[in-house]
This record gives structure tokens, sequence and C-alpha cells, in this order.
């Protein structure tokens, strides 16, 4: 079972995400001129469901370091991390 945190926005001005744990329904991938699409469909305790490319499913983080401005997906920061929790000074 995979889960991805649920990318519903809601509260009186539209601005709070839901973040429940949504389960992956299924996977499948999407073919499209720029190559294959990761998709899937979640859904979450709410009631919430969405179904697209997984990268437009899971939330965007912004790097904190001033040398990088630009905003990176999830698996460039958890492969970035992982890249310097195992070295030692």
């Amino acid at each position: 079972m995979m889960f991805l945190d649920c990318p519903a926005y809601g509260g009186d001005e539209g601005t709070t995400r839901c973040a429940l744990p949504a389960e992956v329904e299924y996977r499948y991938t999407v073919q499209s001129t720029d190559g294959p699409l990761e998709s899937a469909k979640v859904c979450c305790p709410r009631g919430h469901w969405f179904n697209g490319p997984i990268e437009y499913l899971t939330v965007a983080e912004r790097c904190i370091t001033p040398e990088a401005q630009a905003p990176t997906t999830a698996a460039t920061h958890l492969t970035a991390r992982r890249s310097t929790t195992g070295a030692r000074s």
C-alpha cells in the first residue's frame, strides 16, 4: 500500500491543505508527447480524490539554501537529502 499527502485545498480562503494520507488506489502510465507520465488515482479519508500524473499530485518543496531559489520536486529533495545524510565531515 502506498500513500501521498492529499493535494486538496480547503478552509475559508482555500489556502489550507488537507494533507491527510491519500491512498494510491492504482498506478498507471499515460503516453504524452514528452514521453510516458507515471500517474495514479488517490483518495483520502475526507473523500477527496484525484486522478493524474504523480508530479502534479505531490507538493513541490522549496529549498531553503540561498543558492537554490527555484522550487524542487519531492523526489529531488529526497535524493539530495539522501546524498547529504550519508556524508560525514
